[in-house]
């Protein structure tokens, strides 16, 4: 292909794309497909000689497109979204025609710098203080995974990268029972291990479902009675499940008072905190060590796009940093070189769609954006409610909620799940919430609008009183 060809068909692209994203709501959620269906369709071995974009084009709308799920449809209620705006993918298509690699300051300066600034304004945005530095991870994984390093090398006076974990004490990290697996992930990772992140139950009859602190306390004494070695405590503001939201000021006291590395995982919920009004979910958020939140998800960033903040960076930096000496910037002994803050060494431009992003909607247009997603999804809730045969298991907290209808065992619930799924016109998730099975419902999709929700109030309706 050549630069004249590319232009052309990059036209063609776009014009594509941007039918496609106009045209969303006449389309399934999700695929009508079976397992091996759309691999069936793709040879078994590459071609030797060259094809032209257009059968190429063919093929992607013959093989690809049937077998995708949309997740950027207007009706996507599972998961969490990962939003991607028109100017952020704008953004996108500019860094990826400019390829660059930006592990340090010196291989693209306008990247590193953009990111500091980029992730300044998302500090401001969310209401932290000065003290906060920011990197941009690729997921909430990684910055967790981060965090837990950290924790591990804090705990261990910065021996463990050298001398492993044999012969000494194992690091006991702390949470609730409503992390993300990514939480186990980092543990199993890092080589701290299943059994030493130690969960601790919720308080009974909350409806954030906060961590017990006083089980906490009593674990951590506990462990250190036993010889153990508490080293970190990971809280959520909006955990997967059901939305969770553990009580970051306490958590904060018990890990000042208790020497540990307090990381708050709010890889959706975060977001919000872009509207004042949302931020009593996590209060205290000002005295953690490190957040993290996606852009990705509920702002309308491209995936990929986390924001991990890091009261102290020196530590992030002496637990990640190596430098061999073609990875040295000399001459400049005060820049910023990402690639110490992150677990990859390479690094791609994901600040220019933050900055793309920001400046197409500003804050007032992201507010407006997140706030109706709550107001809808209540609604919703409140609708449901009133239903004599649905009960709200789990009363929304930002745009989640959890519902079930009534009677139903984990086998019903799970196969109303599908039903509605394999209906196309919305798409829904399941979840475990005390002992049971039960429907989660989020807002987040960036094109969603209030007859979205309509829809989803209807279709609910309409499948639960035809199936058994």
């Amino acid at each position: 292909m050549n630069w004249d060809d590319f232009a052309q068909w990059g036209a063609k692209i776009a014009d594509w794309g941007a039918d496609y994203h106009k045209t969303l709501r006449d389309r399934p959620v999700r695929p009508a497909v079976k397992p091996g269906e759309i691999i069936a369709k793709l040879p078994a071995s590459p071609p030797e000689s060259p094809e032209g974009m257009e059968q190429i084009m063919q093929d992607f709308e013959r093989v690809v497109m049937p077998g995708l799920t949309h997740w950027q449809h207007p009706r996507f209620f599972a998961y969490f979204p990962a939003n991607a705006a028109p100017p952020s993918m704008l953004a996108e298509m500019l860094v990826t025609t400019l390829a660059p690699q930006c592990m340090l300051w010196q291989t693209s300066p306008a990247a590193t710098e953009m990111e500091i600034r980029m992730l300044d304004w998302l500090r401001q945005s969310i209401g932290l203080p000065d003290g906060f530095s920011g990197v941009i991870q690729d997921s909430a994984s990684s910055a967790t995974l981060a965090a837990v390093l950290v924790m591990r090398e804090r705990a261990l006076n910065w021996q463990g990268n050298q001398k492993g974990l044999a012969g000494g004490p194992t690091p006991r990290i702390y949470c609730s029972d409503q992390v993300h697996t990514s939480i186990d992930r980092a543990a199993w990772v890092s080589g701290i291990g299943q059994d030493n992140l130690i969960k601790i139950p919720t308080v009974k009859g909350d409806p954030l479902r906060r961590m017990d602190t006083g089980a906490l306390q009593a674990t951590i004494a506990a462990d250190r009675a036993a010889g153990h070695l508490p080293a970190g405590l990971i809280g959520v503001t909006g955990a997967t499940g059901m939305g969770a939201c553990d009580r970051i000021s306490d958590l904060a006291a018990i890990a000042r008072a208790e020497n540990l590395y307090l990381h708050i995982d709010a890889a959706w919920a975060g977001a919000a905190m872009i509207c004042p009004e949302f931020r009593a979910l996590w209060d205290g958020i000002d005295l953690a060590d490190s957040v993290v939140f996606n852009p990705h998800k509920w702002l309308g960033a491209q995936f990929d796009c986390s924001a991990h903040f890091i009261r102290d960076p020196d530590a992030l930096r002496q637990t990640l940093a190596i430098r061999p000496e073609y990875l040295k910037t000399h001459g400049h002994s005060d820049v910023t070189d990402y690639s110490e803050w992150s677990i990859p060494l390479g690094r791609r431009f994901r600040a220019l769609k933050l900055w793309f992003l920001i400046r197409s909607y500003g804050l007032s247009g992201l507010r407006a954006m997140i706030r109706n997603h709550v107001k809808w999804s209540q609604d919703l809730a409140g609708r449901l409610a009133a239903e004599p045969d649905f009960e709200i298991t789990s009363q929304p907290i930002l745009s989640l909620f959890t519902f079930k209808r009534k009677g139903d065992t984990d086998q019903q619930t799970q196969a109303l799940v599908e039903a509605i799924n394999a209906d196309g016109r919305i798409y829904l998730t399941q979840t475990k919430l005390d002992g049971q099975t039960v429907i989660r419902f989020q807002a987040g999709a960036f094109g969603t609008e209030e007859r979205d929700a309509h829809t989803a109030f209807d279709t609910i309706l309409e499948i639960a009183r035809t199936a058994p």
